[in-house]
């Protein structure tokens, strides 16, 4: 990978303490702005300093220690949180344990001199170079809290109305923060607190910067939205440029590809896991993290794609001597977090290699002098399969003999001296190395930036085209929403029209004053039509056009009525009921009872116009007399009955006295 940062292409703000101190009241700083060629020198004080980082906007903020920014722990926090989004505090001398800023100046070839301003230019020129440690107190997770903008109060006679409006527009504001997560693909997780009339609140924790999610903190009437990052436990030191150790890899082949790498050591360095990279695409994240020396696996045989990852690296290879168990694989990564069982694989796999290799790993770094890069020669012996001796004489070279024999017999060197010489071909052997090793660097950062301007633009563009497809598919649902709701809503316009023209129908029956009918009204009486004498039929009918005492009622099919549903119509209290067809003895004791006439229709002439008739007045009345005449006899018989039972009863008390 390129050791230049981006940097180079913004801007860095090394910054070193002039005059003061941060715990007293108006420190001084030296400021250097660099952005790879040019650079600027001012003194500024602390709140000058932090209003030209907040409109600047620099891609770093580098200083030698990053307390002279702030006087304890909570302060710096404080610091980090006002920083831009995309701006790094970077402590260029290292990490818990910083070395002298001298130190590092001199180990990379950078200026210095122990001046504040030599030391904020050395800082600048050292980030730049992506060298230092990123502090961060900070997640890449955020929260995003909707809440209510304004207490909902004590009470009064508008404060259920009041406390509502507040609830709801809570409601739908979050809503509007959930649509705008979701169009920008973001992963989040919803805790929602309901209340009277909407939401209290909602809390939205989304796994992504502030600066990368579409919703900004503002204050506006009801409402209010809150965006704050999630805190760490404490202060993390990310190293800028990562070192390519070697190291073990475990990769889990399939649909998704997990990949685990391991330190020499058994620390669990990394582990990633994706569905979409192809295996050009993994070899080029395990080349970001390390040179693997082995390649390991969770079965055996090893599988065929993560053969072709060991012959790519020139590694060894590792399987278990039969497949590992689900139960040792959790037992093995235990201690470690991972997001899926593809994860879990990889990592037991490397895990499980280094277990095998570690003695081995010891015996050699035991057998190592000094200043000898245990990594290289681990390599050597277990990938190409040297012997640690041979690889030693290989690096700290052999003594060549004199070639001219001569009759003086040189001094013997001190063994002080002959270490100097071996050290001194030691090292003409390794910067000539290092520059081969250089070389094929430079060759392949080259390479990996092409790659990578493709992978972005590739990215762009499914990004783009994922969006829309998304946003196609969101308003070709809305469009089939809004169809049918105006389907529904037609049907119900043409049902309304349909009633308004009946009761239109019936009111102009029931008014005589109307000029256009009223010649034609003379001598009728409306009629309302009840197709059966049921309750539903009942019902149906005093929906549509409305039964009111005194109508005159239809029935076109009275048979089969029973008790509920006559005792139903004689609330309606009709003026009379004309039926087709024989009424039950139960429905027609009940309306007698009721006082209501019952006739036949066929007596009456009737003109039906849709769900509404017509009738003439005179042979109503003519059906009602002629009901009230049989009415009268039926009374007498019911009363002759009566007293005849009567008589009866009381002659048979007499006989049994």
């Amino acid at each position: 990978m390129s050791t230049r940062t981006s940097a180079l292409d913004a801007v860095v703000f090394g910054v070193d303490i002039q005059s003061g101190d941060v715990r007293g009241d108006s420190p001084s700083y030296a400021l250097v702005v660099y952005d790879g060629e040019d650079l600027e020198r001012d003194v500024v004080s602390y709140r000058k300093l932090c209003r030209l980082i907040e409109a600047e906007e620099p891609a770093i903020v580098a200083t030698d220690n990053m307390y002279e920014l702030a006087t304890d722990k909570d302060a710096l926090v404080r610091f980090l949180g006002s920083l831009p989004a995309e701006t790094k505090l970077v402590q260029v001398t290292g990490a818990e344990q910083p070395e002298p800023l001298s130190r590092v100046a001199k180990r990379h070839g950078i200026p210095y001199a122990k001046e504040p301003m030599a030391e904020a230019e050395a800082a600048a020129r050292l980030a730049a170079h992506n060298v230092g440690h990123e502090v961060s107190a900070f997640t890449d997770t955020t929260e995003v809290k909707v809440s209510r903008g304004r207490s909902t109060g004590k009470g009064g006679w508008s404060a259920d109305r009041y406390t509502r409006r507040i609830h709801g527009a809570v409601k739908r504001e979050a809503r509007e923060v959930e649509g705008a997560l979701e169009a920008a693909n973001l992963e989040y997780e919803t805790e929602i607190r309901e209340a009277y009339g909407g939401y209290a609140n909602a809390v939205f924790t989304v796994e992504a910067r502030p600066a990368d999610i579409p919703v900004s903190t503002r204050r506006s009437g009801d409402v209010r939205i809150e965006i704050e990052r999630l805190r760490r436990d404490g202060i993390e030191f990310r190293p800028l440029a990562k070192r390519r150790d070697h190291v073990i890899v475990g990769v889990d082949p399939g649909t998704t590809t997990a990949v685990a790498i391991v330190s020499l050591d058994g620390d669990v360095l990394d582990v990633w896991s994706s569905r979409l990279t192809d295996p050009a695409g993994v070899i080029e994240w395990i080349v970001e993290r390390g040179r693997p020396v082995i390649v390991a696996a969770d079965v055996t045989p090893m599988p065929e794609t993560v053969e072709k990852f060991r012959r790519s690296f020139d590694a060894a290879g590792w399987t278990p001597d039969r497949d590992l168990p689900i139960d040792e694989k959790q037992h093995r990564t235990r201690e470690h977090p991972y997001e899926d069982d593809h994860q879990r694989d990889a990592m037991a796999a490397a895990l499980s290699a280094f277990d095998a290799h570690e003695d081995q790993f010891e015996r050699i770094a035991r057998k190592l002098p000094p200043g000898i890069d245990r990594g290289e020669v681990i390599a050597r012996v277990v990938a190409g399969e040297e012997s640690v001796e041979a690889v030693l004489r290989d690096l700290e070279g052999e003594e060549e003999p004199d070639e001219e024999e001569s009759d003086h017999q040189p001094r013997e060197p001190t063994e002080e001296e002959q270490r100097i010489r071996d050290l001194e071909r030691q090292v003409d052997r390794l910067q000539s190395h290092v520059s081969t090793l250089e070389e094929r660097v430079e060759d392949r950062d080259e390479q990996i930036e092409d790659l990578e301007a493709e992978l972005a633009v590739t990215r762009r563009e499914e990004r783009r085209k994922v969006l829309k497809e998304r946003e196609v598919t969101r308003l070709e649902r809305k469009a089939d929403r809004l169809e049918r709701e105006r389907d529904e809503a037609r049907d119900e316009v043409a049902e309304l029209e349909r009633k308004v023209e009946r009761m239109k129908a019936l009111w102009k029956l029931d008014h005589s004053n109307f000029s256009d009918v009223s010649a034609k009204k003379e001598g009728l009486v409306p009629v309302k039509v009840v197709e059966k004498f049921t309750k539903g039929a009942i019902r149906e009918a005093h929906e549509s056009y409305g039964l009111v005492p005194g109508d005159v009622v239809y029935l076109r099919d009275a048979s089969g009525a029973g008790t509920s549903t006559a005792e139903q119509l004689a609330e309606f209290e009709p003026r009379v009921v004309l039926k087709d067809g024989g009424l039950s003895q139960v429905a027609d004791r009940i309306l007698f009872d009721h006082g209501i006439p019952v006739g036949p229709a066929d007596d009456v002439a009737m003109q039906e116009v849709d769900e509404l008739a017509v009738a003439r007045e005179d042979d109503v009345e003519a059906v009602i007399d002629d009901w009230h005449d049989r009415a009268k006899d039926r009374k007498k018989r019911r009363t002759t009955a009566m007293v005849d039972r009567l008589i009866s009863e009381h002659r048979a008390g007499d006989n049994e006295a």
